[in-house]
């Protein structure tokens, strides 16, 4: 089969097309035919080697991607009949596990880990859902705030901000958002109730309007110390890239991966769910073919991106 990974890391151009022996599904696993494939921060990291650690006793190929959409070609022992060959499905995928990443014509993925793709959306698309979205249900999750409550939100018009402000409006919470001039619109099409100017001076904007500071943030633009100042004393404060503090009033920071949702199935399966009753509104900013990951690479790199870059496996 068709992959595209790096034997060794670096930038952009060591993504090479492979060709790789064709997993086969085992005890408690499906095998999908990958369509699409979307492209994430996460991916330029194995590609970097930022996560060469947690595959310290693997050798190359690695193989990046965490979302995939496609249909299941092979279901392995025990599966069960909740998932059946010809399947349209969503999956996330564990690309530091020994099967490697999305980036392919075929994975093997937990059966766990895959769910039906939301009816009507097409397969790049509904590649581009699970991974951020799961993560903005971790981060909501971690500050548990009541709906009737208030919850900010910095990056909002990012992948994860934008689901962030989407999911907490869909709990019953008011949503204050950041956004840059040119992002306002988007955001407020999210569904935010407040929207402040992003930046270095967000925490005290937010403070304009909830002078005592919010119970709750999602730090989608990875700002740690300096959006601290906007929560309230003993709120919390959800960081996406493990930054865990030391923050001060007694805010607890709380770091996330979203490997702690990778096998909830009941969760992955909602977020299709709301995709479809129009509660999650999925964007894809291209759709190149798989051999221009190099390219796809480079442009997520850039910065400026709305919606997610996704490479065609079809």
């Amino acid at each position: 089969m068709k992959a595209i990974g790096v034997y060794d890391f670096g930038g952009p151009d060591v993504l090479r097309v492979l060709n790789l022996p064709e997993p086969v599904a085992g005890p408690g696993e499906v095998r999908v035919r990958v369509r699409a494939a979307a492209v994430n921060p996460t991916d330029v990291l194995l590609r970097t080697g930022g996560h060469a650690v947690r595959m310290a006793d693997r050798r190359g190929p690695f193989v990046p991607g965490m979302d995939a959409a496609g249909v299941i070609d092979q279901v392995g022992p025990g599966v069960g009949d909740r998932l059946a060959v010809g399947q349209r499905v969503v999956a996330m995928v564990l690309f530091t596990g020994e099967h490697g990443g999305a980036y392919a014509e075929q994975v093997v993925v937990p059966a766990a880990s895959v769910v039906p793709a939301p009816d009507g959306v097409d397969f790049p698309a509904a590649s581009t859902l699970l991974m951020n979205a799961m993560t903005a249900r971790l981060a909501l999750d971690a500050l548990a705030v009541p709906a009737g409550g208030t919850v900010a939100v910095t990056g909002a018009a990012g992948a994860v901000g934008g689901y962030a402000v989407e999911l907490a409006k869909a709990d019953g919470l008011t949503v204050i958002a950041d956004a840059a001039p040119g992002d306002v619109e988007r955001v407020r099409r999210f569904g935010a109730d407040h929207i402040v100017e992003r930046g270095p001076e967000v925490a005290a904007r937010i403070r304009e309007l909830v002078p005592e500071g919010v119970p709750g943030l999602v730090d989608g633009s990875m700002q740690t110390v300096e959006v601290v100042p906007a929560v309230a004393d003993g709120g919390t404060l959800a960081e996406l890239r493990g930054w865990s503090g030391p923050a001060e009033r007694g805010v607890r920071v709380r770091p996330l991966m979203v490997t702690e949702g990778i096998e909830d199935t009941g969760g992955l399966d909602a977020l299709c769910r709301q995709v479809e009753n129009g509660v999650l509104s999925l964007h894809v900013a291209e759709v190149l073919p798989a051999e221009q990951a190099a390219e796809a690479h480079r442009r997520l790199e850039a910065g400026g991106l709305r919606g997610r870059l996704v490479l065609d496996f079809s």
